[in-house]
């Protein structure tokens, strides 16, 4: 189980990285894989869990932020279908796209 104190180190900066997961996938095998990749994964357990687990809260409430964040970008249908072929001209344009959305 993972502890408080990895939580605390983690949000000050220090490693390992959170990983904000959708509750569809809290399963042992995905939770796994983001532990053997260095993150701790925050992500709520089903109701159903027999043996459910710990996880920040207001940390996973925050994860609505950067949904809302996609949403708001992929009004540029540019960004949305992806009309670029390189790599650079597309994460410009997200640029592009995110300073636009700070600037309303």
């Amino acid at each position: 189980a993972l502890k408080a104190d990895s939580f605390a180190a983690a949000r000050s900066g220090g490693s390992p990285g959170l990983l904000l997961m959708d509750r569809a996938y809290e399963g042992d095998e995905t939770r796994a894989l983001a532990v053997e990749l260095g993150y701790i994964p925050v992500v709520p357990p089903k109701s159903n869990r027999k043996d459910p687990w710990d996880y920040d809260k207001e940390l996973y409430k925050q994860r609505n932020q950067v949904e809302r964040l996609f949403r708001r970008i992929k009004r540029f249908r540019r960004i949305f279908t992806r009309y670029d072929k390189l790599d650079i001209i597309f994460l410009a344009f997200v640029f592009f796209a995110l300073i636009v959305d700070v600037l309303m």
